[in-house]
């Protein structure tokens, strides 16, 4: 039984939804990342990208999955990562950067401005990263226009990275940007994965776990059907699957312990 409690258990944790090593279905992703990354952080040129998806559809897996693999590269600049969801306001992304950034956190105008001097004045690139970006959304889309309008400041060396589950974010709240084409941001779409992508992560990932498969091909057929009709999102799929496993492993556990002894009644 210790060898079929071990298999579950690593199933379940094959089946979390970490960064692997190698994202199916996600090369030319990758690769629009990593070329981004060297031409504007390791080159030298300020600019912006914005990377728009449904949940689940790996932006976040692949933009941390190519800052692994690219850090010896972006070692000479300064990278900081923040997530818009942890913000009590869009106006509190400024003291979260400030801070990141070692600077001293001082609040509206004020802080706004020491930022924008900071970042057009000599230095190492710096690469802000923006998840959940859709949180920033506010009245007149101010806090967005600033954000983007600091990789066009004269001498900036800001380059910005921004996710968010809107693919009109863009355009509705952008607009002004894509007026001057010269530096809106370079955009990226991830579409939601297909029931053969789902299938064939599923398979990648309980085909870690040593042994007999732990799931039947059958049921994760069904499980890529089900969720490629409903979102194309790899984290659902993959929650399903470790709640299957969670339910077999307490059915072989409870069959286990209602066995009667050798010899008893």
């Amino acid at each position: 039984l210790l060898g079929a409690g071990t298999c579950y258990q690593q199933a379940k944790r094959v089946l979390h939804a970490a960064v692997p090593d190698r994202l199916h279905a996600r090369e030319k992703e990758t690769g629009v990342i990593r070329q981004f990354l060297r031409e504007h952080v390791c080159g030298r040129q300020p600019g912006s990208l914005y990377i728009s998806g449904a949940p689940g559809t790996g932006k976040t897996a692949c933009l941390s999955r190519v800052l692994l693999d690219c850090k010896d590269e972006l070692a000479g600049s300064k990278t900081t990562v923040l997530n818009c969801m942890s913000l009590s306001s869009p106006q509190a992304v400024f003291p979260a950067v400030a801070q990141q950034l070692g600077l001293p956190a001082a609040a509206g105008r004020e802080g706004t401005r020491r930022l924008e001097k900071h970042l057009t004045a000599r230095g190492p690139m710096v690469l802000l990263v923006l998840d959940e970006l859709d949180q920033l959304e506010s009245k007149g889309q101010d806090v967005l226009y600033t954000l983007f309008e600091w990789p066009r400041l004269p001498g900036s060396r800001l380059v910005l990275v921004g996710l968010a589950n809107a693919l009109d974010l863009t355009d509705r709240g952008l607009a002004r940007l894509g007026a001057r084409p010269a530096g809106s941001p370079q955009l990226l779409h991830f579409s939601p994965y297909t029931r053969e992508q789902l299938a064939t992560i599923l398979q990648e990932r309980l085909g870690q776990v040593a042994g007999d498969p732990v799931l039947d091909a059958a049921a994760l057929q069904f499980c890529a059907r089900k969720v490629s009709a409903v979102s194309g999102d790899a984290r659902k799929a993959l929650d399903v699957c470790r709640r299957a496993v969670e339910v077999v492993e307490l059915e072989v556990r409870s069959q286990t312990l209602l066995k009667p002894l050798p010899g008893g009644e």
